[in-house]
């Protein structure tokens, strides 16, 4: 039975988390051996299904039934652990399927991930697996867990602790290692997860599909994944939209982004769009939060498991310690969050509650002088801080307050974020003492649903990328197919272009240096010729009566000329590139919005988004570009066309509705006092 691409089935799934029978093939009756912990936790933890063992080697282990060979185990098996070396575990996939088990846990390591001939054996797993209509988590993965269901498929240590609870957090990833520090470090920090899974090697099972089925599962209110690769991006696009429509918040920690990622290309803007781009563009569209490391991924999952996300990236501090206050700005400003000042009314009311050697600015100090004061003033301060219009986050920062008094103000914050309203913005706590001082204090504002970090860069960190979601993204229009002809397709577009002509000799360049204004440039065109400037492939400024010498020299040094454009000149203005990739591999179509001309990929100076966008959108990315201040008229320069240039990316977007379209990139677009005029133009086609 093989099924279609990584769509999950829900009854197979029912089955995995849910088992009513797991038999662990290769069972070891050797106490404190990693392989007997899933024997001893299913049968002592209160899994209600049957546990199965199979192992010729015992009649009995731990006091159950044991099994010669899956074949002689009584009843039906919903899920096979898989704990026998690598060159068992083909063997054991097909006798699963020929009891009817809806998945395998493989355990083993030997496969891919060594190379050479462990590629080959997991090749060979793939194909039994589908052989046997089983799917197949790992190979050289840590297994399950499932609160609900008190499933301990695994063997990480982390399931040493006791695990009672269920916080609402699940977690997929594919490091075992990984996935053990986040059920372990969440688990010491009162946070029991709902549901772990590690996927390994992920011959069959991958990350997404195991997220797209926990996004849906009512228990879960918020998803924390680790991906080191995304092999199959639509699944990952159809992820992010099914979280989103399920109010289910995703977090993931994405390895592997660094510069051999990048996607190859050839030496135009797609040589200068990281592999990550569309992935990270898709994940904000989406409201994904994106984090750069586990302690972010566990920070983000707790602050969204309780309080709502910030509206937008404004951020008030209030704080025990005038400097951790300043250390706060600077934090804030380098992740690109907004220190705003806070309203005068609000500045008033805190002034009768903060001692006068404090300060009522952003960030508030209240001083160790209101601690000391008690009756709940602490509590108040941040509610009016909260409560204040300018604000999206509060950010509350202690230093060594410990002991009781630690408790205390745990207390008074705690019920300030009770009675706040279901849409007030987050409070968070960076509480700068040692934690075995403030043990009471973390754990009732921890009950309290309030975060709760060492570090103020984790914390500014964290807010940062969980503000930074976006809006739905909007559809778009049915696809039509992409023409041969660049300028055609400019043109089709709404895209202004020069007045034009093609030549095939060089005697009919003259007439058509005449129709085109009289002074004209010329442009060798050759197949794969991109950049004509370093080619020597442009002549600028020429005029009726040097055009047919200017042709001549073209098509007789430009290696491949089979024709020359004669071009309108165009006046001078602000060069911009826009580019438009056309959706590849899966991920959807991205627009690229930078300055152009022939030092494009010298600058670096780029903005992305998904395709197509709205003329808001394309304002916003000129306005996110560094060069911006030369369309605004830099040292007495006039002013260019803002609007003319927005129209224009906004009509090129729309080539993301192109079918068979691999690339458009206008190099450069030129914006004058009045009006955009694409200059030059590239177009791939699949």
């Amino acid at each position: 039975m093989e099924r279609g691409p990584r769509e999950p089935v829900r009854d197979d799934w029912q089955r995995i988390l849910n088992p009513r029978s797991v038999a662990l093939v290769g069972a070891s009756g050797r106490a404190g051996h990693p392989m007997a912990r899933p024997l001893d936790w299913l049968r002592d933890r209160g899994f209600a299904g049957r546990v199965l063992p199979v192992n010729p080697r015992y009649d009995e282990l731990g006091g159950l039934p044991c099994y010669p060979r899956l074949a002689d185990v009584p009843g039906p098996v919903d899920l096979v652990l898989a704990l026998v070396p690598a060159e068992r575990a083909i063997a054991t996939v097909e006798e699963a399927g020929a009891v009817g088990a809806a998945a395998v846990v493989v355990f083993a390591s030997g496969f891919a991930e060594v190379g050479g001939d462990g590629i080959a054996a997991q090749a060979e797993l793939a194909e039994a697996a589908r052989r046997a209509g089983v799917r197949v988590i790992g190979p050289n993965c840590q297994g399950l867990y499932v609160a609900r269901s008190r499933l301990f498929a695994t063997f990480t240590a982390a399931g040493e602790r006791a695990l009672q609870g269920s916080s609402g957090i699940a977690y997929v990833g594919q490091s075992g290692a990984i996935g053990g520090a986040v059920l372990d470090v969440a688990a010491s920090r009162g946070l029991d997860l709902t549901a772990w899974v590690s996927t390994g090697n992920q011959v069959d099972v991958d990350v997404t599909e195991v997220a797209r089925v926990l996004v849906t599962d009512p228990d879960v209110q918020v998803l924390a994944v680790y991906a080191e690769a995304i092999p199959r991006p639509a699944e990952y696009v159809r992820l992010a939209a099914e979280a989103r429509a399920a109010g289910t918040a995703l977090v993931v920690l994405r390895s592997g982004r660094s510069e051999t990622g990048r996607r190859a290309a050839l030496s135009h803007t797609g040589a200068m769009l990281p592999e990550s781009t569309a992935f990270d563009l898709v994940s904000r569209e989406h409201g994904v939060v994106l984090v750069d490391d586990v302690e972010e991924l566990l920070a983000a999952a707790t602050l969204l498991r309780t309080q709502t996300r910030p509206r937008g990236p404004r951020v008030a501090a209030v704080t025990s310690s005038g400097g951790a206050g300043i250390l706060a700005v600077d934090r804030c400003v380098d992740v690109g969050l907004a220190v705003p000042e806070l309203a005068e009314p609000t500045r008033e009311k805190l002034a009768r509650r903060v001692p006068a050697f404090g300060s009522v600015a952003n960030p508030v100090d209240v001083t160790a002088q209101l601690f000391n004061d008690g009756g709940g003033a602490f509590g108040e301060v941040c509610a009016l801080v909260r409560d204040d219009p300018a604000v999206d986050a509060v950010m509350v920062i202690l230093t060594m307050l410990v002991g009781e008094t630690a408790r205390a103000l745990a207390v008074d914050l705690a019920a300030t974020v009770a009675d706040s309203p279901a849409d007030s913005p987050p409070v968070v706590v960076v509480w700068m003492a040692g934690e075995d001082a403030t043990v009471g204090g973390r754990a009732v504002l921890r009950e309290a649903g309030v975060p709760v970090f060492s570090s103020i860069a984790v914390a500014t960190r964290v807010l940062a990328a969980v503000a930074a979601a976006a809006a739905p993204p909007a559809a778009s229009a049915a696809a039509v197919s992409c023409p041969d002809d660049a300028w055609a397709l400019l043109s089709s577009l709404g895209v202004a272009v020069p007045r034009s002509a093609l030549v095939s000799s060089a005697a009919e360049a003259p007439e058509a240096a005449a129709a085109v204004g009289g002074t004209a440039a010329l442009k060798a065109v050759a197949p794969g010729l991109e950049h004509k400037t370093e080619a020597g492939a442009v002549r600028l400024g020429v005029d009726e009566v040097r055009a047919e010498e200017a042709a001549a020299a073209l098509l007789e040094h430009v290696p491949g000329a089979e024709a020359v454009l004669v071009q309108e000149m165009v006046p001078p203005g602000v060069e911009l590139l826009v580019s438009v990739d056309g959706g590849r591999d899966g991920w959807p179509p991205v627009l690229t919005v930078g300055r152009g001309g022939t030092e494009t990929e010298l600058h670096q100076d780029l903005a992305h988004a998904l395709a197509p966008v709205s003329a808001e959108t394309a304002r916003a990315l000129l306005d996110s570009l560094r060069c911006r201040p030369l369309l605004a008229g830099h040292r007495g320069a006039p002013a260019a066309d803002v609007d003319a240039a927005v129209d224009a990316i906004v009509r090129i977007s729309e080539a993301a509705d192109i079918a068979g379209l691999q690339e458009l990139e206008v190099n450069p677009l030129v914006v004058g006092t009045s009006g955009a005029i694409a200059v030059d133009v590239l177009l791939e086609r699949a």
